[in-house]
């Protein structure tokens, strides 16, 4: 059903404008679909208010149920949900099913981690005193994510907001409207009671002013860029409007001298072209000891060499294209930049004739380069070469964000060293999925505030509340 879902039923925009849906493949038009406005997105939070003083008295157990059931249908129905994720992203069957797959997993989690928002009674200093805090939910929360994970970024925010017993309504990105029905489809088929769970796809702007300013929605979950995410800082200023905000990266990869130097190469070319590079947590500035550094430039070149560009859907998998010109021209302008401040570009680059592809690049840089201070978000692959430890701390965290990190080394002291020092919410050792369903996902400076996925995403949407008795 592609179309918007508001209070328990399928809708279109109300004043019936409409979202022509771009392939990134072959830039032709796949669809046009429900495009509303401010006005769908109030009539989403009204009905999502009035839900609220019901679903927030329902027990975890129950609600629960709801989650399981969205699970398995997203199971249960994965390829075909996949394919609808592979056609408007253009990334391989593989990551797209690998995609739903996890957000089954999260609606799962949530519908059992709901069960364990435990209080705590607190001794008192007085013999007449008896205190304990309990956690209750917020009230409507407003969801609004990305394209680059359609479905897994999503995911993370509305099981645990429908688990801690929250309302939501979400608006999914008008380049992916597909994923966002999908996730829908699967609540409504789960049985979700009226208005609990509401579906928009709209203008961007008036829709993210909305949910702040209107006083009947009390938070905001926000993935995307660092830039809209201080837009809805200063809004949430004027109205105190709670977020979280899961915003942009530029993750350092430390690769010391004593790795198997052939291995990581091959690893690290596989990690940095997932999704085509368009991931916040996607390895960008590749800091390769020295002497390790001509051997690992030779290999990652080589592997480029062999890589093809093209249409995923099938069994074979293609670097597919970015999500939309605007993400094509900003991979193209890095290129240029890097080659006007002196970088080399071993290899690719090209863009193609048709859809947004661009084919993988290595690019040999310096740390005096600006260009690598700016968002990737593409399929650039950047290569700096270290001598010391304290040089190439220095050198990683010099950035505004502090997102993800990695770092592979054979030496335990080596791997503490680098953990307890580089100034990002999220270290993988000799890992490149530092995250995971059980384990929060946090961003620390301009990557973010608050936490996604593990218990600490299910506390994002309760609140606090301290109970007291005297005169006991």
């Amino acid at each position: 059903m592609r179309k918007q879902y508001i209070n328990g039923h399928w809708c279109d925009a109300i004043d019936c404008a409409k979202w022509e849906l771009q392939s990134p493949s072959t830039e032709e038009i796949l669809d046009k679909v429900p495009f509303g406005n401010v006005d769908d997105c109030r009539l989403a939070i009204n009905a999502a208010d009035s839900a609220f003083k019901t679903w927030k008295n329902t027990t975890p157990y129950y609600r629960a149920e709801f989650l399981k059931k969205a699970a398995n249908y997203m199971r249960e129905n994965v390829e075909a949900l996949a394919q609808e994720t592979a056609l408007e992203t253009g990334k391989p069957m593989l990551e797209a099913r690998g995609e739903w797959q996890v957000a089954a997993n999260l609606f799962e989690w949530y519908a059992e981690e709901g069960k364990r928002s435990y209080g705590r009674v607190i001794p008192s200093s007085r013999i007449d005193k008896r205190s304990m805090v309990i956690y209750q939910p917020m009230g409507v929360v407003g969801v609004i994510t990305a394209w680059n994970f359609p479905a897994y970024n999503p995911a993370r925010a509305v099981a645990a907001a429908l688990a801690a017993g929250c309302t939501v309504v979400m608006r999914g990105s008008e380049f992916t409207p597909l994923s966002s029905f999908n996730i829908a489809k699967a609540l409504h088929e789960a049985g979700i009671p009226k208005g609990v769970f509401n579906l928009i796809n709209t203008e961007p702007v008036t829709s993210g002013a909305e949910m702040i300013e209107n006083p009947l929605l009390k938070k905001i979950s926000f993935t995307g860029s660092t830039r809209v995410g201080k837009i809805l800082m200063d809004g949430a200023s004027k109205t105190a409007t709670k977020l979280s905000l899961e915003l942009g990266g530029n993750a350092p990869v430390i690769i010391d001298k004593d790795v198997d130097v052939e291995a990581i190469a091959h690893q690290a070319l596989v990690a940095k072209l997932r999704n085509c590079g368009q991931v916040c947590v996607s390895p960008q500035r590749f800091y390769v000891h020295a002497s390790i550094f001509n051997q690992f430039v030779a290999i990652v070149k080589e592997d480029i060499s062999k890589l093809q560009t093209g249409i995923n859907g099938g069994e074979i998998d293609f670097v597919g294209p970015l999500i939309n010109k605007t993400q094509q021209n900003h991979s193209l302008a890095m290129l240029e930049r890097a080659k006007s401040e002196g970088a080399i570009i071993h290899i690719g680059g090209e863009k193609a004739e048709k859809g947004f592809f661009v084919h993988p690049a290595l690019i040999e840089a310096k740390q005096t380069q600006t260009f690598i201070k700016t968002e990737v978000f593409g399929p650039l692959m950047i290569v700096i070469p270290f001598e010391t430890q304290e040089e190439v701390i220095e050198w990683a965290n010099d950035t505004e964000y502090g997102l993800a990190s990695y770092v592979f080394t054979n030496h335990l002291k080596n791997a503490n060293f680098y953990a307890e020092n580089l100034e990002f919410g999220m270290v993988g050792i000799n890992e490149w999925a530092a995250h995971g369903t059980e384990l929060p996902f946090v961003g620390i400076k301009s990557s973010g505030i608050g936490h996604e996925s593990g218990a600490e995403g299910l506390k994002e949407y309760l609140e606090m509340k301290l109970i007291s008795y005297g005169n006991m």
